[in-house]
């Protein structure tokens, strides 16, 4: 079902159900600055489960995990370099998802994960008010595997179907577009692994160049 999330005046029950099903450990879809995401409780194993086998993803593909604020990243990753959390300063609430190594202790079981977890606080309020009630929540965008991202909740609907319990309509993604991802678990510096809603060139403006890892030259990308 499609609850309105539009205005905060009125969201108060359509946040209600969203926590509901993500509390029984349903799958949701929820509005973000860039697109839409499906998501569930990062802590919930089968949740998790559930949330790729609507997308028709494998544990190969662990989905990121949002965050309600940057100081919750101190408890779900650590040795976080000192260049991601830059980043992270200047870019969040945005469109940046930073790998990171995982805190070991943590019960969760994203997928095939080899210690590390993607975080991004997105800079929507309707996604920031759900987030923090729920806490983390294991999101990829909301679209079945090698489909076009959804940008309104229609978008997810008709491609999800009943995987979902509650979808919020917030509305146009603002941004239509997914996340840069840079990966922060490299000893040699910061990676970008995927081109998104921030440049790469405001990513070096941010941490400086000699924060990233050197590219590989021609000759060995190409082998």
């Amino acid at each position: 079902m499609i609850y309105p999330c539009s205005d905060p005046a009125t969201w108060g029950p359509s946040l209600d159900a969203a926590v509901d099903a993500v509390s029984r450990g349903a799958v949701i879809v929820l509005p973000t600055d860039t697109v839409y995401g499906v998501g569930a409780d990062a802590f919930n194993a089968d949740a998790v489960a559930a949330v790729l086998a609507a997308k028709g993803r494998g544990r190969q593909m662990p989905p990121p995990v949002l965050i309600p604020d940057a100081r919750t990243v101190d408890g779900l990753g650590y040795e976080v370099p000192a260049s991601a959390r830059a980043l992270m300063e200047a870019c969040w609430p945005g469109a940046l998802t930073v790998i990171v190594q995982a805190q070991p202790s943590l019960a969760w079981d994203l997928g095939d994960t080899h210690g590390t977890v993607a975080l991004r606080m997105p800079d929507h309020p309707a996604a920031l008010a759900l987030l923090k009630r729920t806490g983390p929540l294991a999101v990829t965008s909301a679209n079945k595997t090698g489909q076009p991202a959804a940008t309104t909740a229609s978008d997810a609907l008709e491609q999800l179907g009943d995987a979902v319990a509650v979808y919020l309509d917030g509305g146009d993604a603002p941004l239509g577009t997914a996340s840069t991802i840079v990966d922060a678990t490299d000893p040699e510096g910061l990676r970008v692994v995927r081109d998104g809603g921030i440049s790469r060139e405001r990513l070096v403006e941010i941490a400086g160049a000699d924060a990233f890892a050197p590219e590989p030259d021609a000759q060995e990308s190409d082998g």
